[in-house]
Formats: structure tokens, C-alpha cells, sequence
């Protein structure tokens, strides 16, 4: 806290009015959003007082803060759930984008179709989820597809493809289908997806046996692998509610600083269960889980009753999710569902806390000792990594670290000019990076990391000097089996980094995580260029057959896959086998 003077000025004239407060950094960067009844009273809690040390760490960092006041307790609840989505602060409670949930997506189309997603926002269409994981729902697609004969293309080709020879799709893009066609299976599908499956179940046995007795053993065999494919993606855990609601249960446990947060999904009488987080806990612990839910609910549709603990305060909740009912129950199976999920947010904090403790204090430690070796505070590391093969589809890729966590948001693919050397390569990538924030008058790193001993660290050296640009520059030094070892300073003075460190495995962590992102960019360039020249080179395929065969194979990997019949729905049969030849070549090249 390097402005308490400043900090103490802004606390005396706080208004005691509702609203939201964003504590700063030293870059002035948002690290936490907070909600308060009396600003007056809640931000200068932070300031005042002992806390226990996660907090201590928050309040260490914040430089300065910023406050708006609203009109309302409710208003300041939304507005704070708009800042943390906007600025995404390290020290508030997130849900996270890769703990969404995949839903399988009904279009309302003509010709509707069927898709496994996690964005909700399309009104267009029907969601039905969500699924405990993306297989899941995939699994659960793939039957659907299999029973009706919904359309599979995102857009409707000029003719017939393989779907429809297959009896996969009745060819909307030709014929002209009934509605009531499409109509009824629509109503199928919906059925099968809240959990009905009595009917189709009942016809494929009687399509089953017919089969059997025509001694059409393959088709029976078919209809056998379906009943058991249904059977399996609907063995769920049967709740016994009879208005067959979708409800959302949710329920917490605080210990030692940390929250566990866990989600219940009822859908079809189906229950769902999914852990969703364990995380640090810097604020109010019901504000932090109201929080928790009203960002859950940016992202997934509303169920038609919600059910949480009765120590909440939902008032302001309500009123904001009010095409839900929240219930807080205290008697009967929603009440014993509530202290279910409760009792699994218990078990999961036990099991995970260990866990994601060891692996904080490693983080804090690793930095600790980064400090402690430089002699200097770092929060914020930049690290390069350049990739090219022969000299071609030279790139570089950069990976940013923010209190020893990755911050993906920050990373940056570089495409560079024609290759010379890795030491070129280094100064065009730094010189860019730096000369473009000195031009913006963004924040500069602490700390850049180049992959490299005393010649790499000349080459950046002399790009931060010309540039006058206050970045400390260490190389990671490797040993003989091209592994971490040490770091080396700007004057070419070896770091000794203990190999059984926190700061040695961060280290690590940190080289694989650039040479990944740069390699996976410089893999797309290479696999981009490789088919954009394979097509090129057959005749007959202009720009128009070139989107159409992206539209029906999306991949050079399916591309590759596919027969001359398979090709010969989106091109002519003279072009699809010269376009098979050039592809099966290429391998024996």
C-alpha cells in the first residue's frame, strides 16, 4: 500500500450512500470490486484494524481506489456484477469461462437443426441442459441425430450431401418438406430431452423385432445399439418431483480463508451435479456467492426455480433474476436437496483445499523468492518465445504472468518479417511490444523474461536501452538437455535457482507455457498457408468450391478423410477426384 496519505485524504469525504468501490494497483489496474450498503463504512474496513492474511495481501497491493455511487442496494449489487465482468480483478470470486456449461441448442428454423453449445444468448432458439460435461451432451446429440433426421449443415448447400444418403437428413436444401414433417420431430426431441423416452423406446423394440423376424439381423443389431444408447444417456439420477420442474440448487462452505461453491441441476427429474469452485475468499462470504450466482446466470438460462440456503438474503437477488422463483426451503425434499448440496460443498472443500492451498503458497512463494533474488517487486513478468521452420512463418509469442498467474487475456501472437537470425528475431519482436505500449502510454512490465543466456540478453538490451524504457530484462538459462537451470542478470551474472524451488518449477511453468503458445500459433500459420496451396492446386476449384468445402468438411483432417463420393457432394466428380488425388499425394511427398 505505497499511498496511504492519498488513500486516508479519499476515505474522509466517502459518502455514507450505496454503491460500488474498485480498489487499484500501483499500474492502476482494477484488482477488486466490491458492493456497499454505506461506502463510508465498508471501504474504510479495509484500512482500519487487524485481518487475517489473504486480506492483508489484498489490502497490501491497493495503491488507490475509486468509488460510484447508486441509487440502491440492488443497483449497486448489478453494477458490481458489470465491473467484475468488464475488468475481470484478480481478488473477486469469478466464474470462470471454462467452468460454462455445454446445452444442446434447438434451432426454431423451417428446417431446424441441432447443436451443442455454451453460449444462451440466441432467443431463436431452445436450450436443454445444461450437461455435466461436453461429452455429455455431445453423446446425447449424436443419438438425437441418429433417431431424427434433422438437417446438419449450418447453411443449406445447393444440393443433397452425404447426410442425406445416409437417411440422416431429409434434404431440405431440394425438397420441400412438410412442416408437420419437422413438427413432429421437434416434439420428439423435446420429449427425449426432458427426459420421456417411453415411446421411442417402445417403437424401437417393435422396429427391433419386426427386424428379427425379417432376419434382418444387422438392422436389428442397429436398433439394439440405439435402445442401449438411450438407456445409457438417460441412467441418471431420478429426483422424484412430479410438476418435473428444471430447479437449480445451490449451497457453500467457508474454511481457512477459502469458498467451495456447488450447483445441483435438475432437468427432466434428472439430477446433475457438478462442482463448480474453490477459490480464496477476500470479502463477505455471502456476497460472494450471490455474486457467484448472478454471474452464473450472465451465462446460462434461467431455470424455473432456483433453491438456496436460508441463511441468504435474496431480496436484491430476486428482484434481479425475476423470471426465476428463489426459493429458501425449510421443510420437506427441496429442503433435503439444499442440505444435500451443502454437504457436497463440505466434501469438496475437504478433498480440493489441500490442494489449492499447495498450490497458492507455491505461487507465493515462487514470487517471494523472485523478488528476494532481483532485489526488486514484481507482479507482472513478460516472456518471449520465437518459432519458425527453415526461416519460414517466422512468429513469436508472448505470455504474460501477473502475480505468478497467467494472464491469457494479455497474451500476444506476433507475425514477424523475413527471418535472419533468432537474435533479429528477438529485437523486432521486444522493439514492437515496447515501442507500441510506450506509444499508448500503457503499463510496462517488472520483469522480461527472454529464453536465452547473455546474447539474447543483448539483443533486448539494446532495443529497452534505444528505447528508454524502464523494464528489468533476466534469461532463463538452460543446461545441457535444453531445460530450465538459472536465471543470468543483464550483465550476464548467473542467478542460482534451487532445483527443488517454488521458483524453479514457476520458472518452468512459465518456459512451456510461452514455447506452447508460440509454437500452437506458428502451427495454425504453417497449417493455414498448407491448405490454402493444396486447394490452389487442383483445377477446377476457384473461390466459390473453396467455401463450400470448408462449409462441408471444416477441417484438412476431414478433409483428408473423405472419399471421392464424399467429395462429390460439393464438387464435380472429375474435380473431387483430382482434389482426392492432390491430398492423398501430399503424404508421399
Amino acid at each position: 500500500m505505497a499511498n496511504m496519505s492519498k488513500i486516508q485524504d479519499k476515505l474522509a469525504i466517502l459518502p455514507a450512500l450505496p454503491g460500488c468501490y474498485l480498489m487499484k494497483n500501483k499500474d492502476n489496474e482494477i484488482i477488486y470490486v466490491g458492493k456497499a450498503k454505506r461506502l463510508k463504512n465498508r471501504v474504510r474496513q479495509y484500512f482500519v484494524g487487524a485481518h487475517d492474511f489473504k486480506t492483508t495481501r489484498l489490502v497490501s497491493n491497493i495503491d488507490d481506489f475509486e468509488y460510484i455511487v447508486t441509487g440502491s442496494e440492488k443497483e449497486a449489487l448489478l453494477l458490481e456484477i458489470n465491473l467484475i465482468k468488464k475488468h475481470t480483478p484478480p481478488y473477486n470470486i469469478m466464474f470462470m469461462d471454462d467452468k460454462t456449461y455445454p446445452y444442446i441448442k434447438l434451432t426454431k428454423e423451417k428446417a431446424p437443426v441441432l447443436r451443442v453449445v455454451r453460449n444462451t444468448k440466441d432467443k431463436r432458439a431452445q436450450y436443454f441442459g445444461p450437461f455435466p460435461n461436453s461429452g455429455a451432451a455431445w453423446d446425447t446429440m449424436k443419438l438425437l441425430n441418429q433417431l431424427y433426421p434433422l438437417r446438419k449443415c449450418k447453411h443449406l448447400p445447393k444440393k443433397a450431401c452425404l447426410y442425406y444418403h445416409l437417411g440422416q437428413c431429409l434434404a431440405p436444401c431440394e425438397k420441400e418438406i412438410d412442416e408437420k414433417v419437422y413438427d413432429d420431430m421437434v416434439v420428439g426431441i423435446r420429449k427425449f430431452l426432458k427426459g420421456d423416452v417411453k415411446d421411442i423406446l417402445l417403437k424401437l423394440k417393435k422396429e427391433m423385432y419386426e427386424a428379427s423376424e425379417e432376419m434382418a439381423f444387422e438392422k436389428a443389431q442397429e436398433k439394439l445399439n440405439l435402445i442401449h444408447a438411450i438407456e445409457h444417456v438417460t441412467s441418471k439420477q431420478q429426483i422424484d418431483f412430479k410438476d418435473q420442474k428444471d430447479r437449480d440448487v445451490f449451497g457453500y462452505y467457508v474454511d481457512k480463508g477459502y469458498i467451495s461453491i456447488q450447483g445441483f441441476f435438475i432437468r427432466g427429474g434428472k439430477l446433475l451435479e457438478r462442482e463448480l469452485s474453490v477459490q480464496p475468499l477476500f470479502e463477505d462470504e455471502q456476497d460472494a456467492f450471490i455474486s457467484f450466482i448472478l454471474q452464473y446466470y450472465e451465462k446460462n438460462p434461467l431455470p424455473q426455480e432456483i433453491l438456496l440456503p436460508n441463511n441468504c438474503d435474496i431480496e436484491h437477488l430476486q428482484e434481479i433474476l425475476s423470471d426465476a422463483k428463489i426459493t429458501q426451503p425449510m421443510r420437506g425434499d427441496k429442503l433435503k436437496l439444499v442440505e444435500m448440496v451443502l454437504e457436497n460443498a463440505k466434501n469438496v472443500h475437504k478433498q480440493k483445499f489441500e490442494l489449492v492451498e499447495r498450490k497458492e503458497n507455491r505461487r507465493e512463494e515462487a514470487m517471494k523468492e523472485l523478488c528476494e533474488l532481483l532485489h526488486k517487486e514484481i507482479h507482472r513478468i513478460e516472456i518471449f518465445d520465437n518459432s519458425h521452420i527453415s526461416g519460414t512463418f517466422n512468429v513469436s509469442g508472448m505470455v504474460v504472468y501477473k502475480d505468478g498467474e497467467p494472464s491469457k487475456k494479455d497474451y500476444r501472437t506476433f507475425r514477424l518479417g523475413e527471418y535472419v537470425s533468432d537474435l533479429d528475431s528477438m529485437k523486432e519482436v521486444i522493439y514492437r511490444r515496447y515501442f507500441r505500449i510506450l506509444k499508448e502510454q500503457g503499463n510496462f512490465p517488472d520483469l522480461l523474461i527472454v529464453d536465452g543466456g547473455a546474447l539474447q540478453i543483448d539483443a533486448a538490451k539494446e532495443i529497452i536501452e534505444a528505447l528508454e524504457v524502464p523494464v528489468m530484462i533476466c534469461g532463463l538459462v538452460k543446461d545441457n538437455h535444453h531445460h530450465t537451470a538459472n536465471l543470468m542478470d543483464i550483465n550476464g551474472k548467473i542467478i542460482p535457482v534451487k532445483r527443488d524451488s517454488s521458483l524453479f518449477f514457476f520458472l518452468t511453468q512459465m518456459q512451456d507455457e510461452v514455447h506452447r503458445f508460440a509454437i500452437t500459433y506458428h502451427r495454425k500459420l504453417r497449417k493455414k498457408a498448407m491448405t490454402k496451396s493444396i486447394l490452389d492446386e487442383v483445377d477446377g476449384i476457384g473461390e466459390v468450391r473453396k467455401k463450400e468445402i470448408w462449409k462441408q468438411f471444416k477441417s484438412l483432417k476431414k478433409l483428408k478423410e473423405a472419399t471421392v463420393k464424399d467429395l462429390c457432394s460439393v464438387l464435380p466428380e472429375k474435380v473431387a477426384k483430382n482434389l482426392y488425388d492432390v491430398l492423398h499425394n501430399i503424404d508421399q511427398k
